[in-house]
């Protein structure tokens, strides 16, 4: 078998450059697909820090490039990421620079969900793991608040059902309004701003932030991440009420206390006033009913204690206890006068030890203190001393003055024993 041969065109037939024949796919890309849709997976996603998303759409069997500039990619309701099925609505073309085509979105919405109930669950799945729903960082509601503040809508019905419920339940109780766009672009800037200057203000005790019912968009600036941290820096407790009984937004789960409707909101804030009436008319019953009780226990006692005993014999108890203190006053008399005896007698034996080691007992049995003057130098031996020297003499009473005359060494023999016994 032969192949045919390959035509190869003469020279002087025209040459392509690569900028023109990737400028030509690109044309015909474009031209064959202007407007699609694209159903796929969303993988290797990279949000750019030009604002630029990249990402690849891909099903079982391909994958298709894709961008989402930052112009578009503003727009986005919900976070895009891997693994999320989504149909992206644009056009083809290719990118010369790669020679690589991609599909340029121009909106994506997610398959299956719409793009503010994933946006909605997203948020509300990233804010709870920080901990801004949490039941145990909500503060209780005053019970008597001072003053309430309202933020919301000075136009819509919401403000007018607060009031009209806040007069009929404590009318004593000012309301203050801050006006604001509950709707609409903008709208979550201007409520998370008014509980803030709510706050900076603090003449209010309690806050009510909410509007009227409404589609999911239209509460949707309740669902803004501007919105439920404000609510959560808030130092003035928050009653959220937003929508109706069924609707639930995310300052609902932040709020420290959240109420189907507006007119539920105001109920919660303020007590009843006749409710607190009778409230304080009971406590009022109960409280003379205790003192007529406790009278009357008290007058019973007394009257056990007229007809007792004791009462009737007070001479008697009182005699008693005059006796009592003569016994103790006597047994205090005998105990003092007994340590008194005990510690004389210690003192005189100490006294008589003394005695007898002192240096005048020895003067007492005829012994004398001999010092040489005029030094005072007391003289132990005869061989200290020489004839003429002058001595003082102490005896155990008085003493004189005396002149050595002459020494004997016969005296230091007779002190000494004789070793040649």
């Amino acid at each position: 078998m032969t192949s045919e041969p390959i035509a190869v065109p003469a020279p002087e037939e025209r040459v392509y450059t690569v900028s023109e024949i990737t400028l030509g796919m690109r044309l015909l890309i474009e031209e064959s697909f202007p407007a699609i849709w694209v159903e796929g997976e969303v993988s290797n996603f990279t949000h750019h820090t030009s604002g630029h998303m990249y990402f690849s759409l891909k099903d079982e069997r391909a994958q298709l490039p894709a961008v989402l500039f930052k112009n578009r990619a503003m727009r986005l309701r919900f976070r895009l990421e891997d693994g999320l099925l989504v149909r992206a609505f644009g056009r083809l073309s290719l990118y010369e620079r790669s020679g690589k085509y991609q599909m340029i979105a121009e909106e994506i919405v997610p398959a299956g969900m719409g793009a503010l109930e994933l946006a909605l669950a997203q948020l509300r799945e990233r804010l709870g793991k920080e901990g801004l729903f949490d039941a145990a960082r909500k503060r209780p509601i005053p019970l008597f608040p001072r003053a309430i503040g309202v933020v919301t809508s000075p136009t819509g019905a919401v403000v007018h059902d607060i009031r009209r419920i806040v007069l009929r339940r404590f009318p004593s109780v000012p309301l203050v309004l801050m006006p604001v766009r509950v709707q609409g672009e903008g709208a979550a800037e201007e409520i998370a701003r008014g509980i803030e200057e709510m706050n900076a203000w603090g003449g209010v005790d309690v806050m009510i932030v909410g509007r009227g019912g409404g589609s999911l968009e239209d509460l949707w600036a309740f669902n803004e991440e501007r919105v439920v941290r404000a609510i959560v820096a808030s130092r003035i407790p928050v009653i959220s009420a937003v929508g109706h009984e069924v609707d639930v937004t995310l300052a609902d789960l932040a709020a420290d206390l959240r109420a189907p409707t507006p007119s539920a909101a105001a109920e919660v804030a303020v007590p009843d006033r006749a409710e607190v009436g009778r409230r304080v008319a009971h406590l009022f019953s109960a409280l003379r009913q205790a003192l007529v009780r406790s009278a009357q226990s008290r007058r019973e006692r007394w009257a056990r204690l007229v007809k007792s005993y004791g009462f009737r014999m007070p001479v008697h108890r009182v005699r008693e206890a005059v006796q009592a203190l003569d016994e103790a006053r006597r047994r205090i008399v005998v105990a003092v006068g007994a340590t008194h005896e005990r510690r004389a007698r210690d003192l005189a034996a100490l006294a008589a030890r003394l005695t007898a080691l002192s240096p005048l007992g020895v003067l007492e049995r005829g012994y004398a203190v001999a010092r040489r003057e005029p030094s005072g130098e007391v003289v132990r031996d005869a061989a200290q001393l020489s004839p003429g020297d002058a001595l003082a003499l102490t005896f155990a009473r008085g003493g004189a003055r005396a002149r050595v005359e002459e020494t004997t060494e016969s005296m230091k023999v007779d002190r000494e024993p004789d070793r040649r016994r």
